[in-house]
This record gives C-alpha cells, structure tokens and sequence, in this order.
C-alpha cells in the first residue's frame, strides 16, 4: 500500500516468489490517497533486494488503486506482459488439471473449492480426484457469482460436488470413472494416515525418555482453533508452529472448519484452552456450554490479531488489548427497500438490546459476512438510541446493504483494559 509501506504479508510473499524462483509484479495500491507515496515503496522494496523498473530493476510495478480502479488496466497488461515473455501456455481440450486455492464447507452447497484450472477444460459432470477427496462436478460458479457449463486455462471457479473439504494446495485431476477417483482418494487419504502415524511414533526408549525429559521443562500453551475456510486454518496452525522457545510452545488441540460447536467447548474445557474462531461464531448449544463450563471464546477477523494475541500471551508480554462486549443478537425477518435509505432489515432482537452507537456484525450460517455500523436504528418511525430484547425494530447498514431474511445481527461494543495471564 503506498500509504503503509511494505508490511510483513508483502515480505512473506517476496520470500515464496523468490523460493518459487518466479517472476514478480509489484501493485502498489491506494495511490489514490493524499498521503500516499509509491516512491517510499520503491526505496523499502530495495531492503528485500526487489529492484522495480523506476529504479533502473527488472522488476514491473504498477501504481494501482483498488476504490477509483486507476492502473488496473496497467496491471493486466503486465501480467499479459509477463506471461508472453515466459511462454505460458495450456492445451484447452486435454482432461482439466487445475490447484485449489481455498476449500470451505458451506451450509446448504456442502464442501465447495475454489479452482484454478491450469490446464484442460473443467465441465460441469467430470469425475475428478482432488488430494484425499473425490466427487463429480455438479455445478461451477464464476467470479461473477454466475453458473457455468465449463472453465478453461486460468479460468478460477467455484467447483461443488465432493465428498470432503479438500486442502488448499491440492491438485485437481479429472479422471476416467468414479471407481477410478475413490480408489485413488482412499489410497492417499489411507498413505496420509500412515504417515502422520509414523511421524507421531517415538522409535525407542531412550527416545521416549528423552522427549518426557524435555517436556519436563516445557510449557505449553493448548488452543483449539475453527475458521471459515481451510486455508485460513492452515495459515494459523502454521503460524502456531512458529510461536515458542525452549521454555513455551503453542499447541493446537484441534483446527477444523465450520462453527464452533459443543465438541470444540468440550476439548477445549478438557484441556484447559481458549477456543479461537476466526471469521466463525460459536452456535447457541456451544454458546451456552462455554458460559457454563468457563471456556473462553475469542474472535477474530485479522489472522495478525490473533498470532499477536497468542504470541503476547505465550511469552507473558501482555498490553491494553481491545476486548469486544456482546451486547445483543438480533434476528432479520424481512428485508424491506426504502427510498433514500435504501435496503432496512425488519428485525426481532432476541437477546440483549440493540444500540444505534455499537459496531454491528452481519452472521449468515454463523460465518461474518460483514462488520461495520448502523446507518440507523427505529423503532416504528422513530429513530431511537436502542432497542430491548423482545422487540421489533429496523436496521440499516452503513455502506452495506446485502441483507436477507433469517441473517443474524450481532452488536457489540469495544473497550480497552489492560490484560494479565493467568
């Protein structure tokens, strides 16, 4: 961002281009703002040994930004660009291959993956196998939103129809018949099971007496973790390995994808850990154990939050964080259009009370689809500061107005207090 520099995903990113031994574009974004300053940029880019074109480097850099969409038409051109100079090409009529990017299970469409294909041409009705899962293509969805019969080379698509979640990483073959694609899946998913089991066996005493030894010694910090997708979950559990010394570590009891449920809140008391939802909400059976067990539940929106959090509280550094209060859940039962205000949600709050100077969540299937704040909160035709549980009253959105019927409202209010490990 040409406002904020370089940051530490912008580095992490230099680090695997440069593993990958893969060219690199450089989009400088949010050049659009009075205070930005792509030359700033440029200059902190030098530290990392990427030397951009307006710096007599080979690299391209594109000044973009994402609000106004300056420079985005620069940027498809040196992609273009970039990819006739490596000779990238694909044979559209061979069976489709292609990577999955992210992999979520979706309440009502079932485990559903973003693919890239990357060569072939995906249709809809193709048997294919895709790490330790398998499936036929029941429908493909566009970036658009839109279905679609087929997907070409380079063409991402949202692609239903598997079995299972697969992992972000995993390859997508398209193959001959269904007997085929789950003979190969049980043959991974089992190859996999036996190497985690090895990978978990100590081979010896002395082995054993060593690792009870260090241990000994050894802190440890339980988490269970639930996110909204897999690559979400990966990207923490491996930010997790990182945390610790020789005195503490972080363990991950569980990572899983979905809402938080009473069998997280279980797990988590058993061993004593906070359960950590990122993007996800705790469901109402699983809402209602934590508060009689005592298990502590922590959102998050920003996977740099929560690596911060645990990381603080792993090593006992712990400052003023910002606790959020839940103060009321409110429930949409008809979506109505206004004019001048534009989409108002006809609500009932359920629990707590509604205040017009709270942040708001919108929660579809107990997955946030939005944070912000209230353009307005009524009562009847009164604009009102709030409104009590068991009452009926209408919300808007500010700057945000993809609401339907049945979506829950979540308000809560932040504070900061000054935290210590217990």
């Amino acid at each position: 961002a040409a406002d904020d520099a370089v940051m530490p995903q912008t580095i992490e990113a230099i680090h695997h281009a440069k593993a990958a031994e893969v060219p690199m574009i450089v989009a400088i974004n949010k050049v659009d703002k009075p205070e930005a300053n792509p030359d700033k940029v440029r200059t902190d880019l030098l530290q990392h040994e990427v030397v951009v074109e307006k710096m007599s480097g080979e690299v391209q850099d594109v000044e973009v930004s994402a609000v106004t969409g300056q420079g985005l038409d620069e940027l498809l051109e040196a992609i273009a660009l970039q990819a006739e100079i490596l000779e990238l090409k694909a044979n559209p009529t061979r069976a489709a291959e292609g990577a999955v990017i992210e992999a979520q299970l979706d309440v009502g469409r079932g485990p559903v993956a973003t693919v890239l294909v990357k060569n072939g041409t995906l249709h809809q009705g193709d048997i294919f196998v895709v790490g330790e899962q398998f499936g036929k293509v029941r429908a493909l969805i566009n970036d658009q939103g839109e279905r679609v019969k087929e997907a070409g080379p380079s063409v991402p698509v949202e692609v239903l129809g598997l079995n299972g979640t697969p992992e972000a990483g995993d390859v997508l073959n398209v193959v001959d018949t269904e007997a085929q694609a789950r003979e190969i899946a049980e043959y991974r998913a089992k190859a996999a099971k036996d190497k985690r089991a090895a990978a978990g066996a100590a081979t010896s005493l002395e082995q054993l007496m060593t690792q009870a030894k260090e241990d000994e010694n050894l802190s440890e910090m339980p988490i269970v973790v639930k996110t909204d997708v897999q690559g979400s979950a990966e990207a923490i559990v491996q930010a997790m390995e990182k945390i610790g010394n020789d005195e503490v570590r972080v363990r991950v009891l569980h990572s899983g994808v979905g809402a938080i449920t009473e069998s997280d809140i279980g797990l988590a008391e058993a061993s004593g850990a906070p359960v950590f939802g990122f993007n996800v909400r705790a469901n109402t059976p699983a809402r209602n154990s934590a508060n009689q067990k005592g298990v502590e539940i922590r959102y998050y929106s920003v996977i740099y939050d929560l690596v911060d959090d645990v990381r603080a509280a792993a090593s006992g550094l712990l400052s003023n964080e910002i606790r959020e209060h839940f103060i009321g859940y409110a429930k949409i039962q008809e979506v109505f259009k206004v004019t001048g205000v534009g989409k108002v949600a006809g609500c009932l709050v359920t629990e707590g009370v509604a205040r017009r100077s709270a942040g708001v969540r919108l929660l579809r299937d107990d997955v946030v689809i939005h944070e912000g704040t209230l353009k307005t909160l009524k009562r009847f035709k009164d604009e009102v500061p709030e409104v009590q549980s068991g009452q009926e009253c209408g919300m808007a959105f500010e700057n945000y107005d993809d609401i339907r019927a049945s979506d829950v409202i979540e308000i809560f209010e932040r504070e900061e207090v000054t935290r210590t490990l217990e």
